[in-house]
């Protein structure tokens, strides 16, 4: 089941940061263009890719593909690239109905997950090979390279071959000869994989650097939540071959549209029950109650609640409250309140935060807790141990699906 939403529809093409480099070609810089897909389905004989997917991208916005193994992320790539053909629907670039035409005639490029850097050619002659194809005169070829060399910070490696060169500086190459064509839409089919941990995280931020740079629509296809969350302006998360939520990420981290969604993006504690009530909310929202079985009722925040309808709800693990004494009765409050008893079962330290795995001590439902390190020194946690959780109602999300 897809999302209906309207975020993306607000989502605007981001300024250029102050300290952001304005030297930028002024042909790239006016090259920048939306991309629509509307009602697009991609079928390989009896298998569906993609099903009736409907997407905005606007111009000038790093947008990312999120997703597993097999959601549909890479074919709705491709559909946009023309390297697959749509079975039903249209694809737009610009105003521009371009489904039915080439790769060639569609003014986007791809930068592949190897780089596909031409071993025998020198860095100079891989920029160049596509200007060359297209019979730009060599004036100007030269022009154009030098150009976008400069721009990407390597100039001094023109006459170096690939192989000659680190996988950070691989990575720049490829993206030079993409952008030397001047394209309108920049698409990336997992550009980050085949480096090392280090180099990945730095390697994003080049990526967004060179984005920002050039203005231009940068498409993105990955399996990496945190590469997303660092790169986007815009995350689209696919499912089985549709659209589950469309969102910056902030909104994504903070609201998931569905159980899905929420499992996918990071470790949000879910609860699975059945909604009991619901309440009119402040901001136009709902106030959700929800029986869990074994555990009892809890409350969360969001939009779509039916009474006697299967649905859940969330809670980030950084947004629960853990004490080592029993929880105290409650004063009457003006709102509900989620609270529980857990048991210990692992605590990690992986650097300036704890992950503390819990069970639930009446139903044995996993959980868990993220701290900082130097709160659970002080708390003196250890495995085994007895502790009462809570959490606001505010930050516990509804999820009908």
């Amino acid at each position: 089941m897809a999302v209906s939403t309207d975020q993306s529809s607000s989502l605007r093409a981001p300024e250029q940061s102050p300290g952001a480099s304005t030297t930028v070609a002024p042909d790239l810089a006016k090259s920048a263009a939306g991309v629509s897909l509307r009602s697009v389905t991609k079928k390989y004989g009896a298998v569906t890719a993609i099903k009736d997917i409907n997407l905005e991208i606007p111009a000038g916005v790093y947008c990312c593909l999120l997703g597993p193994s097999g959601c549909g992320k890479t074919t709705a790539l491709r559909v946009i690239s023309g390297h697959e053909t749509v079975t039903s629907g249209q694809v737009l670039i610009g105003d521009h109905q371009v489904h039915d035409l080439p790769p060639a005639k569609r003014n986007t490029a791809m930068m592949f997950q190897n780089y596909a850097l031409f071993p025998h050619k020198t860095v100079w002659q891989n920029i160049e090979f596509g200007l060359k194809m297209k019979q730009v005169p060599l004036k100007e070829r030269q022009q154009r390279v030098d150009e976008i060399l400069d721009l990407v910070g390597l100039s001094h490696t023109g006459d170096r071959k690939p192989h000659q060169l680190s996988g950070g500086q691989q990575q720049r190459i490829a993206l030079a000869r993409a952008l030397v064509n001047r394209p309108q839409v920049l698409m990336l089919d997992e550009p980050l994989s085949a480096l090392d941990e280090n180099l990945r995280v730095r390697m994003r931020g080049e990526l967004r650097k060179i984005q920002k740079q050039f203005g231009l629509t940068f498409i993105q296809v990955t399996h990496h939540v945190e590469e997303a969350f660092s790169l986007s302006d815009q995350i689209v998360v696919m499912n089985h071959g549709h659209i589950d939520q469309i969102a910056t990420p902030g909104e994504l981290f903070a609201t998931p549209a569905s159980q899905f969604v929420a499992k996918f993006i990071g470790d949000n504690n879910l609860f699975s029950g059945k909604v009991v009530s619901t309440t009119a909310y402040r901001g136009n929202r709902e106030l959700v109650e929800l029986t869990i079985p074994g555990l009892g009722n809890l409350f969360a925040i969001g939009h779509g609640g039916q009474v006697g309808t299967e649905a859940a709800c969330s809670v980030r693990p950084d947004l629960l409250q853990l004490e080592t004494t029993p929880a105290a009765p409650q004063p009457a409050q003006d709102k509900p309140a989620n609270a529980l008893t857990a048991r210990i079962t692992n605590i990690e330290l992986t650097g300036f935060v704890t992950r503390v795995s819990l069970a639930i001590e009446a139903t044995g439902q996993d959980l868990l807790h993220t701290i900082r390190t130097v709160d659970c020194s002080r708390l003196a946690l250890q495995e085994g141990q007895l502790v009462s959780l809570k959490w606001s109602v505010d930050d516990c999300v509804f999820l009908p699906y």
